[in-house]
């Protein structure tokens, strides 16, 4: 990566370079050993051609195609939306063609360890509290006043009491009502609750005698049920509950775990140009130390994988693996066309304001967080993770939707990168990461890390490093993240279906 004053140029092979800062047309920057003089005024992250690029040329970015030139484009000029249009258009034919993708090519294994409570069924949490689901919207509110009363009453006895509202759990159908099921067994399963109240209306389509049996085998000590229809007092019922749950959840204690027992999410909300270059970047390098400390990830938002999938899919460690991501892509393609929407559209809004042009960029950008290791595992929604090493969940790319995709798969921890921020917390900690020094310093209320820093001179191995560490300290409970100081822990579950 070559990086001068003004202008990042990130491959050798690329057309286009990203703007520093905010530069104005009749300045000269190096670019590559050479002078590059602006035609046009370039926005703080946006791309200026280094080169004249013909129309119908792709132009190159991240040394991979990220569109065609709509028109000539003269060196100097800015290329955006306005001349810079996507390659992207219907379904595509993939070929297996193993490239090396095996883990003994990846890399040696490491080992370390955080501080984490071990649980029953061999899984690991970060954290210890007490988690309220309701199986229906129509109990958030009682929920969420069993989280006041039972933090004024028991809070001091573990590290958080929880209620997650979310409006599904009725008059739903077929796939869509087994996929919230399957979100909510999630959610009730994750290792960072000691204990779980899961409270019901009673009159719901997911009522306990249909929630019970996809919950499968759970520890009676662990996990209590309230129908609120049933008690005559829900919230003396509740409290009564709750004082169980929290005392036997106040049994366990921090002990030395392996990295191996991790499972790190990754997701990108609220891009800019400088997201697929800093933090994501980063991400990706310690999404590889994960992985070779035998731990495991996952990478979801599959429409922005659209356009860079091929990356991904030449990483699969077995033809199984292969396919599954075929479909994985596919199904999601067969997604938008059954509700007669385009299959690109995307970037939003917000990625064109901060410099993002198509599609292929933004995804090209994104899985970055994906890092180099073998693609092992391909995870429908609610599926946890099976196999140690980088896996690949279905999902859309929506933050809030994803987010709790990650959760419900079992991630303990999640890396977030932004580069126009965004104060969204998941049920875990999520650690923010900008990736720009200028959103970190505006909005250190929302953000933990700054991977801003390595386009001031820190490099990329020892930012990674940085962002590691302090992975494992939040891992062990000696950090907190932001949206654990303030709260921000919701989520949203994703719905295909039909509403009575």
């Amino acid at each position: 990566m070559d990086e001068q004053k003004g202008l990042l140029l990130i491959s050798d092979e690329d057309s286009v370079a990203v703007a520093l800062g905010e530069l104005k047309a009749g300045e000269s920057h190096m670019v590559a050993g050479k002078t590059l003089l602006l035609r046009d005024d370039i926005p703080f992250g946006h791309k200026a051609a280094v080169r004249r690029i013909a129309a119908g040329e792709n132009v190159f970015k991240y040394g991979h195609v990220i569109g065609h030139a709509a028109v000539d484009i003269p060196e100097g000029a800015h290329v955006h939306t306005h001349n810079l249009k996507t390659n992207l258009e219907g379904v595509v034919d993939y070929s297996y063609r193993p490239d090396g993708a095996a883990p003994a090519k990846f890399g040696p294994r490491l080992e370390a360890a955080f501080q984490g409570y071990p649980r029953k069924d061999g899984r690991a949490g970060v954290r210890n509290e007490v988690w309220i689901i309701p199986t229906v919207g129509c109990v958030n509110r009682t929920a969420k006043i069993l989280e006041k009363r039972a933090r004024e009453s028991f809070g001091d006895r573990v590290e958080g009491i929880y209620a997650f509202p979310h409006n599904m759990g009725c008059s739903q159908l077929g796939e869509d009502h087994l996929r919230t099921q399957r979100l909510l067994k999630g959610l009730v399963s994750h290792p960072n609750a000691g204990a779980v109240l899961v409270l019901s209306l009673g009159c719901e389509n997911n009522n306990l005698d249909e929630f019970i049996p996809v919950l499968g085998d759970y520890d009676p000590e662990r996990v209590k049920f309230l129908v609120a229809q049933e008690a005559e007092d829900e919230y003396a019922a509740g409290m009564e509950l709750l004082d169980q749950l929290t005392r036997y959840a106040a049994q366990a204690k921090r002990e030395p775990i392996p990295v191996e027992k991790l499972v790190v999410g990754f997701k990108c909300g609220g891009s800019d140009a400088f997201s697929g270059i800093t933090a994501n970047g980063l991400c990706g390098r310690v999404n590889d130390l994960i992985v070779r400390h035998g731990g495991s990830t996952i990478l979801t938002e599959v429409p922005e994988m659209f356009g860079a999938e091929t990356l991904l899919m030449e990483r699969a460690a077995s033809r199984e693996t292969f396919d599954e991501t075929v479909g994985l892509i596919n199904g999601f393609k067969g997604y938008f066309t059954r509700h007669h929407q385009t299959i690109y559209e995307n970037p939003s809004p917000g990625n064109k304001k901060g410099g993002i042009s198509t599609l292929e960029e933004k995804s090209l950008g994104c899985i970055q967080k994906g890092g180099r290791a073998p693609v092992v595992g391909v995870l429908d929604y609610g599926q946890p993770v099976q196999k140690n090493g980088l896996n690949l969940l279905t999902g859309p790319g929506n933050d809030a939707v994803s987010c709790t995709n990650l959760v419900t798969s079992g991630a303990q921890l999640l890396l977030f990168t932004t580069g126009r921020g965004n104060p969204f917390g998941s049920p875990v900690p999520t650690i923010k990461i900008a990736s720009n020094s200028r959103l970190y310093a505006r909005k250190q209320h929302w953000i933990d890390f700054n991977a801003g820093q390595v386009l001031e001179g820190v490099s990329f191995d020892t930012a990674a490093r940085q962002l590691f560490d302090f992975l494992l300290e939040v891992a062990s409970g000696a950090r907190t993240t932001k949206n654990e100081d303030f709260e921000y822990k919701d989520i949203s579950l994703f719905r295909d279906g039909v509403i009575l």
